[in-house]
């Protein structure tokens, strides 16, 4: 095991440490953080053979560009359709591959998704604040943002060539344009026939979008004499709707407390798919109910467990590829009679 060194030489804005999130510290007003698309971030980890809590760098649309200055490791990535260069070589934007000294690694914005994640084989030397690399944008908490001039400090690395290749996308997540969502809980600060609306139509996602949150444009939502409710606690997933009807998603990064009526919430299962969509994307929200929220989340927590198992499986050296293949389609006998 040795240790790398990486340079970058340009970070876009909102390129980030962050591990699986800061869980349970709401009631001190400390929001979670944590990745915008949690099974990403995770399948980036689990396909290297980490924990899928480690902490990586998520990469926003403007993307990321870095050198090997010394060392070398095998990286994971994974998150939208992103472009992937590795030393001019254009490779898989869900895959697992080497980095030598000298290679230099360019990930950008591609023809879907916000998001993209890139995991280290060894552990990465950022600060931690809470005992968590989880960055909070907005205080810069945490293992912080990644600039131009900085470095990537990387330790007890390995070069994992039985990990090598492709990472299987998953196949069972939900459409991302139709947003599942349990009604309230100050749903009864809306007329009927508004909440009808909310439920008919279809927003547009807004250029105001960053990690606490994305600002919708359609129908407005008039919100009848609710604007002094008493702050209260508020989740990722929030749809709160201000005092100009305006509605807004909330993600990761979402303020602790709030008084603004929430006319309902993204179920967890649907809230990674929205984060990664991108402005001028639509979508629509389907009512569900709480119970049958709690039977999806069930059900999907068992397929991400399940997925994350069969990735997490070593796919052999490439010796040992090689001998399980079969090379030989046939033999002919050197059979020289007229």
């Amino acid at each position: 095991m040795t240790d790398a060194v990486l340079r970058v030489s340009f970070a876009g804005p909102l390129v980030t440490y962050q591990d699986a999130g800061r869980v349970g510290q709401m009631r001190f007003g400390v929001p979670a953080s944590g990745p915008m698309d949690r099974l990403s971030h995770a399948a980036a980890n689990t396909a290297l053979g980490n924990a899928p809590d480690c902490t990586a760098v998520e990469i926003s649309v403007g993307g990321l560009s870095l050198e090997c200055i010394s060392g070398a490791l095998s990286l994971g990535v994974a998150g939208g359709h992103f472009k992937v260069n590795r030393a001019e070589e254009g490779i898989g934007a869900w895959s697992v591959f080497a980095l030598q000294k000298g290679d230099k690694l360019t990930i950008r914005a591609g023809s879907k998704g916000s998001w993209a994640y890139l995991a280290f084989a060894g552990t990465v030397n950022a600060p931690k604040w809470l005992d968590h690399t989880a960055t909070h944008s907005a205080s810069g908490f945490g293992g912080g943002a990644l600039l131009a001039g900085s470095t990537i400090r990387v330790s007890d690395t390995n070069i994992r060539e039985e990990r090598h290749g492709d990472i299987e996308r998953p196949s069972f997540l939900p459409p991302k344009d139709r947003v599942r969502v349990v009604r309230g809980p100050q749903d009864r600060f809306f007329t009927d026939t508004l909440i009808e609306t909310f439920f008919s139509a279809q927003y547009t996602l807004t250029g105001s979008f960053d990690r606490m949150g994305v600002r919708l444009s359609g129908p407005k939502l008039e919100v009848g004499g609710a604007l002094s409710i008493p702050s209260e606690p508020i989740t990722r997933g929030s749809v709160q709707v201000a005092g100009n009807g305006i509605p807004t998603v909330l993600l990761a990064d979402h303020q602790t407390t709030g008084g603004y009526p929430k006319i309902a919430t993204v179920i967890s299962d649907d809230i990674d798919n929205v984060s990664q969509m991108r402005a001028n994307d639509r979508l629509s929200f389907v009512e569900i109910s709480p119970q049958d929220a709690v039977q999806e989340i069930r059900k999907s927590a068992t397929d991400r467990a399940l997925y994350l198992a069969k990735i997490a499986e070593p796919k052999g050296t490439l010796g040992q590829r090689l001998m399980q293949e079969n090379l030989i389609s046939g033999a002919i006998a050197n059979d020289t009679t007229p």
